[in-house]
């Protein structure tokens, strides 16, 4: 069996045991990794290795996207100036609505492609147009085809209603459907694509309806992950009935909360739910200002996704790094206010963030046992930053120059399950322009299908 192995990287583990390594090797095997330490040695008779020169590179664990709608791709920047409503309006109401399942494919495809270019190794794949089973196939399959690690989050769409059709709100998340995809192609529960529930959840449905959608996410032993925040809830008090059935805990997964009130924000973390802040993304279309530092007031940390592509770049490394400047800036401005002074000191380190991006977002997926960091016996999940490219040289503090100032044009190489997927600089697939031409044909088609209809009402 082929190995590889790193020599003389610099090495930010994310393990606290390991810790980091000014200049450490990093051995794989079989998709996992074998050893982190310095200077391993291979005796004569072992498999062949494939040695690489980690000199002036820093090799992190492989990002962990929490959220993001990654049927959006072809529409990249046609939201940009939207507020949330407009978002509801435009894309939910419209552009979702003229969807082919080949747009799904196509997006979902060049999306995860472009995840896996921007350091992303694990993306929870949060897909909430799928009116057909084809739709749902065409995601499943383009997330396969890429090679990303995925958690595939079924959703529902969520137009307008036609005269004499149900809200949206009032639909049950489909259990056939769900069922057909665990005995089907997403089966395998520690393959590369695993499923979750894009559930609408109290703020998005009827009281009735989260009942349903929460005991069909626990009998099935999945993730029921929602949107909080937003407008009024459709069920206003809905949390505390469901806290009161018993069915909030460990597998129940809150993106934004922004406007969840201190009181419910405690009871939810108290029993258990993570959280996932997409704080560009919320701060430019309204949600309100990420939750980010009343979750660590509280003693847990968020998990961070990018969330639309159609309104801002897919870079974790950014988002991760505007989370941690809003609650800087939050903190300093509270302390100034407190004090009428700057703070003696910064009240979340670079780390913190990396953390969000990789050892929690692996926590939320309930599988820090098998990815988030890089520690011997995980999944062989890393990426390869290239530390003497003249943004990032010369390095003092290697978190602090993966966190602040790393970008998608430092990230030299990126690895998943042992099998590398871009080195040099380059993504390793093929028919790559094909692919771009593509998505550029269906978002051209799908803007012309909705301005047409637009003409025509």
């Amino acid at each position: 069996m082929r190995r590889t192995l790193i020599k003389s990287a610099t090495i930010i583990s994310m393990d606290d045991t390991l810790g980091d390594l000014r200049a450490g090797d990093v051995l794989v095997e079989g998709g996992r990794i074998i050893d982190v330490r310095p200077g391993i040695e291979l005796g004569s008779g072992t498999a062949e290795t494939d040695v690489i020169d980690g000199t002036g590179r820093i090799v992190i664990p492989g990002l962990i996207n929490a959220h993001m709608h990654t049927w959006q791709t072809g529409l990249r920047g046609f939201a940009a100036n939207w507020t949330l409503l407009e978002y509801f309006r435009r894309m939910h109401a419209g552009l979702a609505t003229v969807f082919r399942p080949d747009d799904i494919y196509i997006a979902t495809l060049v999306g995860a492609l472009n995840q896996i270019n921007c350091g992303t190794t694990t993306l929870v794949d949060w897909c909430h147009n799928n009116p057909t089973p084809d739709h749902t196939d065409a995601a499943v399959r383009g997330l396969i085809e890429s090679g990303i690690r995925a958690a595939f989050f079924h959703g529902s769409p969520k137009p307008e209603p036609k005269p004499g059709e149900p809200h949206f709100s009032e639909i049950p998340h489909p259990r056939r459907e769900v069922e057909r995809l665990l005995t089907g192609p997403l089966a395998d529960r520690n393959g590369l694509v695993t499923l979750g529930l894009a559930v609408l959840g109290p703020h998005y449905s009827t009281l009735d309806v989260a009942m349903h959608d929460f005991r069909l996410a626990r009998e099935a032993g999945l993730i029921a992950s929602m949107h909080q925040g937003g407008g009024p809830a459709r069920t206003p008090g809905g949390w505390e009935k469901l806290i009161e059935a018993g069915l909030v805990g460990a597998n129940v997964n809150i993106v934004h909360g922004n406007d969840l009130s201190d009181d419910l924000l405690q009871r939810l973390v108290d029993l258990g739910a993570s959280f996932s802040v997409t704080p560009e993304n919320e701060m430019i279309q309204g949600h309100g200002f990420p939750i980010t530092g009343r979750l660590l007031k509280r003693g847990v940390r968020p998990t961070i996704g990018i969330d639309l592509e159609s309104v801002l770049a897919g870079d974790l490394f950014s988002a991760a790094r505007v989370a941690l400047s809003m609650q800087r800036a939050l903190d300093n401005a509270e302390s100034r206010k407190a004090s009428g002074t700057i703070p003696a000191t910064t009240t979340i380190p670079a780390r913190e963030a990396l953390r969000w991006v990789t050892l929690e977002g692996a926590r939320m997926l309930g599988r820090d046992s098998q990815i988030g960091s890089l520690t011997p016996g995980k999944l062989a999940d890393l990426v390869v930053i290239n530390a003497s490219d003249l943004n990032l040289f010369p390095v003092h503090d290697p978190v602090a120059t993966v966190v602040m100032q790393t970008s998608l044009a430092n990230i030299e190489a990126v690895m998943i399950g042992g099998v590398w997927k871009k080195r040099n600089g380059r993504l390793l697939v093929d028919g790559l322009e094909r692919k771009k031409e593509m998505l550029a044909q269906s978002g051209r088609r799908l803007v012309q299908e909705i301005e047409r209809q637009g003409r025509a009402a």
